[in-house]
Formats: structure tokens, C-alpha cells, sequence
């Protein structure tokens, strides 16, 4: 027989699932009947900050069920998982001190904010990072392949 507590958890993901869908969909709606372009593009915005609410409760959901199910196993499993969850926090931060926030070069009008400009520079420098790390990556598995063939 199925655990009660795994039926519940399935029911209540998949009202989540729902709601979203129904959120996303009434949005959408809303974009369409209002119009992208009129209210000062208030469509698109409410799309965008609809779209990054999506993206934290997805990243909020994979680390907290990540977290919880790798301690329902072992604990040394969940306490490798919170490492690798400072280590990325750590890696995001020196990716924020190490960003000059300097001012956009050849922008026709208004600057972007200090803020902005520190956020904006904090991505580029954490996508360098993973560019590297993947390029590593793939030269690391080409010479260990070689080495154990």
C-alpha cells in the first residue's frame, strides 16, 4: 500500500502545478485583453516579474526538496548538499565583489541604475566562470579518457 504521507504530498504538488498554471494563464490574459503595448507596457512587466517569481520557486523548491530528501536518506548526503549550496553562495559572492559596476559604454540615453550595473556585471562575471568551468570540464574528461584507455 502506498504511504499516506507521499498521496497527500502529490495532491498538494499538483494544486500547486494548477494554481501556477491558472496564474500563468490569467496573466497571459491579461496581456492579451489589455493590450502589450498600452498601459505603459504593464503587461510585459507583470510577464517578466511573473516569469522571475517562477524562476526563485522553482530554485526555492529544488533546494528545499533536494535538502530534504538527500537528509530523509543520509545524513552525510544532506550535509554534502548544503556544501555545495555555501560553496555557490560563496562563488556568487566573489562574483559580486569582483564586479566594477562601471557604466554601460556607448548607451544612447539614460544609465542604468549603480545597483543594476553591479547586478549586471555580477552575471557576466558568474558566466565567464562557468564558461571556464565547462571548458575545463571537457578538456578534464577528454585527458582522463585518454589516460584510462
Amino acid at each position: 500500500m502506498a504511504n499516506p504521507n507521499k498521496r497527500t504530498y502529490a495532491k498538494v504538488v499538483k494544486i500547486v502545478e494548477w494554481l501556477l498554471l491558472a496564474v500563468s494563464v490569467a496573466i497571459i490574459l491579461f496581456g492579451v485583453f489589455a493590450g502589450f503595448e498600452s498601459n505603459g507596457a504593464k503587461a510585459i512587466d507583470l510577464m517578466l516579474y511573473w516569469a522571475y517569481a517562477l524562476v526563485v520557486i522553482a530554485l526555492v523548491a529544488i533546494i528545499i526538496l533536494g535538502v530534504g530528501a538527500n537528509a530523509a536518506r543520509s545524513k552525510k548526503s544532506a550535509i554534502s548538499i548544503v556544501g555545495v549550496l555555501v560553496g555557490v553562495c560563496a562563488l556568487v559572492a566573489i562574483a559580486y565583489v569582483l564586479a566594477p559596476g562601471s557604466e554601460a559604454i556607448g548607451l544612447v540615453g539614460e544609465q542604468p541604475s549603480a545597483t543594476t550595473l553591479k547586478l549586471t556585471d555580477t552575471v557576466m562575471n558568474l558566466t565567464y566562470i562557468a564558461a571556464a568551468a565547462a571548458v575545463v570540464s571537457i578538456v578534464a574528461s577528454a585527458i582522463i579518457n585518454a589516460i584510462r584507455k
